[in-house]
Formats: structure tokens, C-alpha cells, sequence
């Protein structure tokens, strides 16, 4: 598997770099639904100019990035392109790695099941063939590398690939099983948009079932091991944070990066759910339906670790898809990370219900963003109305995707442990419905 993904990467950075020397550079990094106020490269460079002249960059409305990034960059600005192409070189590859681990994981624990009987003989077709298994992690370096959504990221040196990369490796070293650097790439994601927190349950659902320790509240087993994950995190989170202030010699970055995250300012148009509802918003109601709006994306982590807790890799998926929704500055890149996950739920598609319709509405979408921009912006022929109007669209089209993943792979457990032909108890055929 090592050559066509070699071959993968070296087809994925020749696009990047024959895009890079082409026009549509400087068109793609403008674009709204590709960065946002706080990934925009052209405000790590203003930021970077102010450093340079000795200025903190946090000192107006321009720089909202992290400390670490713009240090980053003060010694790797000349090799911009590189670096984000590395970036997602290293996504991919974590993912592949990942999800080879996690597919040995699945395997082992289905080769068990059969050995037991625990399956009934009527969902025997419904078990995962080692041939079928083995193309995946390929698949989703794939998707991830040659998704146009992670292209365009890239090009328009959007430093949301960067997060991408923090959250990657995350993932693969919480299915490695490693619990410090699982907890130290997590306190990084963290720091850099506070919404990986949700990550969190995931991780220690993960790592429990690795270290064979019950989910079990009454346990002292269960609470040592949170209270040792949560002391490796915040301890990274703080040494993280602390740097960050030796770094720029003050707290400035604090209401700068955080507070601009979650009390969104800035109103710019992007293919998010906050922008337009703000901007109609009377001033007086606004605090609270910030509340109502922030509060969703950290909302569903308990409900959904509950239902999922002996599927925590599921449970990622699912977690990055709502962050990605109901984040307050989404881009095309925070998308494109979760949708490569795509490839290991392949067996859940004879239980999807909406998945052409919603595949339809997501290209139709995509292609109408720009189309709808130029007729409001620089036609004149159309106003906000429109744009948001296919911004709903595609938030909606995202959640119905994700809610028929989690309705599929919900269905399919649920034949694992009863049969594939369900029966009432007079005989006759029964209909399964998620409640």
C-alpha cells in the first residue's frame, strides 16, 4: 500500500503547485466559503507586518490567529506553499495510518464475534471481508488529498489545514492508543479554535476500551483514568497557553482569538449559520442567541456519547461533523475533514435513505455559491437573501448526510444483535424505525 500512496501524494502536491503558479491563486484566497476572518492568509501577513515593526498583531481587528501560528510563520513565510502542502501530506497520511489500525481493530473484534456466535446466521452478510477492508484507509487519504474542498483550502493558504493536521494526529495517536499524545494534540486543537474540546468524550471512550476499563460511573477505575487524561490535557493546555504569553509578552491574544470566536463580531459572509441571523439581530436579543448558537456545538457531545459509547471512532466522526456545521467561522476545509471519514462507513450504504438526494444537493450547492456571490456583490441583481438561501441549503443538505450515517450505522447494530429479518411476534414481518 506504500507505492499508490506515494503516488497519491506526489498527484496531490503536483496539483496544489500547478494551482499555485496559476491565476486562480489569488481568486481562490479571496474566496468567503474558502477562509474566513480568522484562517485568511492575507491577515497572517498583516499580522506578520506588525510583528515585524515591533507592534503587537492583536492590537486591532485584523489578526485573530493563535500565537504559535504567527511565530510560525515569522520563520516560514517564505516557505508558505510548503508548509500548507505538508500540512495536508500530513493529514492524509495520519488518516491512513488511523484507519488501518482502526480496521485491524474491527476485524479482530468481529473474528471474535463470529468464533462466539454472537451474530445471528441471518446477518452473516452483513460481516466485513478483509477485501473489502483493505482499500480504505487508501480511500480516505484519497478523499481527503483530492477532495476540491481540501484544494482550495490549501491554495488559498487557509490555516484551517493546519488545524486539520493538530486534529489528525489526534486521531492517530488516540487509535494508537497513546494516551499523552492523544491528550497533548487535543489541548493543541484546543488552543487553536476551542471547539475540539467536544473531542474529548471520544478520546476517553477510545482509550478506556483500549486499557479494558469499564464505562461505568461507580468504578474508581473510571474516574482515575478521566481525572489522569483530563490532568495530561489541561497540564498541555497550559503550558501551551503559557508559551503563548512568553511568546508575545502579553495576554492581548486571549479576547483577541477566543473572545472572536465566540462573540463573532465579525459578520462576513461565509457558508456558516451565525453571520446572516446576527446581522438582523436587534442588539438587546443577541447575547442570548449567541448562547442558543454556541452552546449547539458543545449540545449534542453528551446525548451522542451515550448512544455511541461503544463506538468512539464513530463518535469522532459524528463530533467533527457538528463542529464543522455549527462552528461561528466554517470554511470549505473544516468540511472536507470529516467527509473523508466517508470510505469506513462504505458497508453502511445499503441503510442510507437520503444519500443521492443529499449528494445532489451538496454539488448544486457548491456550484451556486460563487455563481450566487457575483449576483449579489458585483451584478447587483441579488441580494443576501440569496446567498444565505443556498447557505441554509447546505447546512441542511451536511445534516441530513450525517443523520443518515448515524441512522445506517444505528440500523445495522441493531440487525447485529436481532437478525437481518425482523419479525413480529405473530410472524409477520416487522419495520425497524429510529426513535
Amino acid at each position: 500500500m506504500a507505492a499508490p500512496l506515494t503516488l497519491l501524494v506526489i498527484v496531490a502536491v503536483t496539483i496544489r503547485a500547478a494551482l499555485y503558479r496559476s491565476s486562480l491563486a489569488d481568486v481562490i484566497s479571496e474566496r468567503v466559503e474558502v477562509v474566513s476572518p480568522l484562517t485568511a492568509w492575507k491577515r497572517v501577513v498583516e499580522g506578520l507586518a506588525l510583528l515585524d515593526l515591533g507592534v503587537s498583531p492583536y492590537s486591532g481587528d485584523v489578526f485573530h490567529e493563535t500565537p504559535l501560528i504567527i511565530y510560525l510563520f515569522h520563520f516560514l513565510v517564505d516557505y508558505a506553499e510548503i508548509t500548507f502542502m505538508l500540512a495536508d501530506v500530513i493529514t492524509a497520511v495520519c488518516l491512513y495510518m488511523a484507519v488501518k489500525d482502526y480496521n485491524k481493530q474491527v476485524f479482530r473484534k468481529q473474528k471474535y464475534a463470529l468464533e462466539a456466535d454472537r451474530y445471528p446466521l441471518d446477518c452473516l452478510e452483513l460481516i466485513r471481508s478483509p477485501k473489502e477492508m483493505y482499500y480504505i484507509p487508501l480511500k480516505v487519504a484519497m478523499f481527503y488529498l483530492l477532495n476540491p474542498f481540501t484544494i482550495l483550502s490549501c491554495v488559498a493558504k487557509s490555516t484551517c489545514g493546519l488545524n486539520n493536521a493538530v486534529i489528525s494526529l489526534f486521531i492517530l495517536f488516540t487509535i494508537k492508543g497513546n494516551v499523552l499524545l492523544s491528550a497533548i494534540f487535543l489541548s493543541l486543537a484546543t488552543y487553536q479554535s476551542i471547539y475540539p474540546l467536544t473531542l474529548s468524550a471520544a478520546a476517553l471512550l477510545y482509550l478506556m476500551q483500549r486499557q479494558y476499563i469499564p464505562v461505568n460511573l461507580q468504578r474508581w477505575s473510571f474516574w482515575w483514568f478521566v481525572a489522569q487524561y483530563s490532568f495530561m490535557y489541561l497540564g498541555s493546555l497550559f503550558v501551551i497557553v503559557c508559551l503563548s504569553f512568553f511568546l508575545l509578552g502579553s495576554w492581548d491574544y486571549l479576547p483577541s482569538v477566543y473572545g472572536f470566536i465566540l462573540s463573532v463580531p465579525d459578520l462576513t459572509p461565509n457558508i456558516g449559520l451565525f453571520w446572516y441571523f446576527f446581522a438582523e439581530m436587534f442588539e438587546h436579543f443577541r447575547l442570548f442567541f449567541l448562547c442558543v448558537f454556541q452552546i449547539n456545538v458543545f449540545f449534542y457531545t453528551v446525548p451522542l456519547s451515550i448512544k455511541l459509547k461503544d463506538h468512539p471512532v464513530f463518535l469522532i466522526f459524528m463530533q467533527l461533523a457538528v463542529i464543522s456545521i455549527f462552528k461561528s467561522y466554517p470554511t470549505v476545509g473544516d468540511i472536507s475533514l470529516y467527509m473523508a471519514f466517508l470510505p469506513v462507513w462504505s458497508h453502511l450504504h445499503r441503510f442510507l435513505r437520503n444519500i443521492f438526494l443529499v449528494s445532489c444537493v451538496l454539488l448544486a450547492c457548491s456550484a451556486l455559491f460563487p455563481v450566487l456571490w457575483h449576483l449579489w456583490i458585483y451584478a447587483g441583481s441579488a441580494n443576501s437573501n440569496f446567498y444565505y438561501a443556498i447557505t441554509l441549503l447546505f447546512n441542511v443538505a451536511q445534516i441530513l448526510l450525517v443523520s443518515d450515517y448515524f441512522y445506517a450505522f444505528l440500523r445495522r447494530e441493531h440487525h447485529l444483535s436481532y437478525g437481518l429479518y425482523l419479525k413480529r411476534k405473530d410472524g409477520s414481518e416487522a419495520t425497524l424505525v429510529l426513535k
